[in-house]
């Protein structure tokens, strides 16, 4: 399986025979300054409705669009409930957790997750091997509740995502706060990674990728 980071809360999951997951497809435009989505993908998930995540017009193709748990191309997707900030969805409204395995690796997309995860949906989520988490705060969870988040869940991988860059003008953290204290980091100067099962770290490793786009 190889995961790109397109940039914001967009992946391009690749599986092994060639099925292609695109999530959060983000619209280009003011703060967002990341270059247009041009892949093609058979599965687009979208965790809420805010144009920087629900672009799915972007992406090439005829790809089905998921909201919430479904089967698509023998993938058994798994949505969550949850909420957008830590008063219930009162202050941005809901989001969806997304949870799913490709070639054997679970990976889980968190979406703009605002608060903590209940028991309730830590046991819903289950074992993770690979978490695609927001670090950058004010609109999500900020580099604090990310790592207590990343306790409650213990995925093998942690790879960061939804926070300020050079092409994220948004008033939200850089990833460094996020890695401040934290061992086993690796920076990569590329915006993709494979990953095989059988090689995923047995403590958990934070990797750092840099936008495709």
């Amino acid at each position: 399986m190889k995961i790109k980071w397109l940039g914001h809360a967009s992946f391009l999951i690749t599986s092994d025979t060639g099925t292609r997951i695109i999530t959060d497809p983000y619209e280009p435009g003011g703060n967002i300054k990341y270059g247009e989505i041009n892949e093609s993908a058979e599965i687009v998930a979208v965790s809420h409705e805010h144009a920087d995540h629900n672009n799915v017009a972007a992406v090439r193709g005829k790809p089905e669009v998921i909201r919430g748990s479904a089967k698509v191309k023998g993938i058994e997707f798994k949505g969550i409930p949850s909420y957008h900030d830590k008063a219930g969805g009162s202050q941005r409204g809901s989001n969806t957790i997304f949870c799913f395995e490709v070639d054997g690796i679970r990976v889980c997309h968190l979406g703009d997750l605002g608060h903590l995860l209940s028991d309730k949906q830590v046991a819903e989520l289950g074992s993770i091997d690979i978490l695609l988490i927001p670090v950058g705060g004010y609109f999500t969870i900020d580099a604090k509740v990310a790592t207590q988040v990343c306790s409650q869940l213990k995925p093998r991988v942690i790879i960061p995502m939804h926070y300020r860059t050079d092409k994220c003008a948004f008033p939200i953290a850089g990833v460094d706060d996020f890695l401040k204290g934290k061992e086993r980091v690796t920076r990569l100067e590329t915006s993709e990674r494979n990953f095989e099962l059988e090689e995923l770290p047995a403590s958990t490793q934070i990797i750092v990728l840099k936008s495709a786009l």
